[in-house]
């Protein structure tokens, strides 16, 4: 929590009275309008990840996007959400949580309208990058306004255990909803947003009380410079197949990327504040999680996106039945979820993400084979259970890992590190898988852009070159498993890891 400033020897019951005029008392019962606002918040953010997966078919046909730019609706997003993901939650600290609450809802509000109403492919990234930079500061914020609004105790974890209860809720309502929106049209996967926005806004002025701000240096430009510089690197990768890689425009984003990237490495040696100390990374187990954490997230979304579009460009399915379709991944998921969190306090954690990832290699390889004849009952429904088990046994693990051995002071920022390495794994490893599949596509004597202008033999190419990337998803959770086999932190390293950070809530 936030705290003002004390002069260090000043009277314990000075330091007392500044500490209690720094917050509002906290509450003690956790149903009211103040959950439902910060819940509510976090089930947008993640549906509208969801279903931007399923729009994706739809959307490319109906303006006309290429398959790069089609790739660009997911990673504009995630990428903004990623990159300033850190400063996002700093920036609450900073200047009122409150205040950066509202202000990051209404941002993601406003882009998702301008998203519904895109009539054109820069317009709509333009507007997703919007809304990646709206989410980036309303959910971290969201998640310490719940530490701050609720008492410690039950209240705190009926309220912390409600709100991440929204990601599974989000994940699986988006496929259903989205699905069924899209059906229509999808611009009402972006418009459903705005009533919503303005409801959370609000009725966040009513609900929710300011906590008051910390004067602490803030790494703007350490912020700006990660994000920049990922997105030149994403540029070179995804333009690369159609622009050609000689391109100069892809050159010049590839070098400007790579020269930002080591501006940024010493920006974060030099501030007084850093987003990313590298203190934290003086643990070769830690730094090995972090790996396995960036590749396991990387699977999770270009699996997403290449099996949506597969389903729906190749198998002919609707988006309600490509949504259908993948509830059977989240119950794989949640069910190895359930084994993993007890199995990682007794055997060594990194023998579960090792048994995730082999299973996550054989389902992809095996999707990798399949072609316009495949049916869902006899070739997807297995496979799409089993890579949402392999991805549950690996990815619960990895969080304490990342927090396993440090100091309760150090969980907030390394829990933050690791959330960040997820999320941004998905938009590069997207670059990069994404510009295998459109490459084998062209090399097939396929095309890029609308599927209903394409013969029978380009979409066999399209075909090919979706199931291909599932090869580079499988690569991806390879890494993630080797990875994983340097990681030696103990079941009892684990066991303490989630102690320690249940009280670090619960403080």
């Amino acid at each position: 929590m936030s705290e003002s400033r004390v002069p260090e020897g000043a009277p314990a019951s000075n330091q007392s009275a500044a500490r209690a005029t720094v917050n509002p008392p906290a509450a003690t019962r956790v149903m009211g309008l103040a959950i439902v606002v910060l819940s509510g918040l976090q089930m947008m953010v993640v549906l509208d990840g969801t279903v931007a997966n399923l729009a994706l078919a739809p959307l490319q046909a109906d303006l006309g996007l290429s398959d790069s730019g089609r790739n660009w609706v997911l990673t504009s997003y995630a990428l903004a959400f990623g990159g300033l993901m850190l400063l996002g939650g700093r920036l609450g600290d900073a200047f009122g949580r409150k205040k950066m609450f509202v202000g990051g809802v209404a941002l993601f509000t406003i882009a998702s309208l301008l998203c519904g109403l895109a009539v054109g492919e820069f317009m709509l990234i333009a507007a997703r990058f919007l809304q990646g930079v709206g989410a980036a500061v309303a959910s971290p914020t969201a998640l310490a306004l719940v530490a701050t609004t609720f008492a410690a105790g039950p209240a705190r974890n009926q309220a912390i255990a409600i709100f991440a209860a929204m990601t599974g809720i989000g994940s699986i309502a988006g496929l259903i909803i989205g699905g069924a929106l899209t059906e229509v049209s999808w611009r009402l996967i972006f418009l459903i947003n705005v009533p919503i926005g303005v409801v959370i806004v609000g009725c966040a002025f009513v609900a929710l009380k300011e906590t008051a701000g910390e004067r602490l240096a803030l790494d703007v430009p350490g912020a700006v410079l990660a994000t920049v510089a990922a997105t030149g690197v994403v540029f070179a990768l995804t333009e690369g197949p159609e622009l050609g890689w000689g391109s100069p425009y892809v050159i010049g984003a590839l070098v400007a990327g790579l020269l930002l990237f080591g501006a940024f490495l010493y920006v974060e040696r030099t501030a007084d504040n850093p987003l990313l100390p590298f203190s934290l990374f003086h643990d070769k187990n830690r730094v090995a999680t972090l790996v396995a954490i960036f590749f396991a997230g990387a699977v999770m979304f270009t699996v997403a996106a290449f099996v949506a579009l597969f389903v729906q460009d190749i198998l002919g399915y609707s988006p309600l039945e490509a949504g259908l379709a993948f509830i059977p991944f989240a119950f794989g998921l949640g069910s190895a979820a359930a084994v993993a969190s007890k199995l990682a306090v007794r055997i060594q954690p990194r023998w579960l993400v090792v048994a995730g990832a082999t299973i996550m290699v054989v389902g992809l390889l095996y999707g990798s084979t399949l072609d316009s004849s495949a049916t869902y009952l006899a070739n997807l429904f297995v496979p799409v259970i089993g890579i949402g088990f392999g991805v549950g046994l690996a990815v619960v693990p990895l969080p304490l890992c990342a927090i396993a051995g440090v100091s309760e002071t150090e969980i907030g920022p390394l829990a933050a590190i690791a959330q960040v390495a997820q999320t941004l794994g998905g938009p590069l490893a997207l670059a990069v898988i994404g510009a295998m599949a459109t490459s084998r596509t062209l090399s097939l004597g396929g095309i890029s852009g609308k599927v209903a202008d394409m013969n029978p033999a380009q979409l066999e190419a399209l075909g090919n070159g979706y199931t291909f990337a599932l090869v580079g998803s499988a690569g991806c959770a390879l890494i993630a498993g080797f990875a994983a086999l340097f990681i030696r932190f103990t079941p009892q390293q684990v066991a303490q890891a989630q102690a320690a950070e249940k009280a670090a809530q619960q403080a």
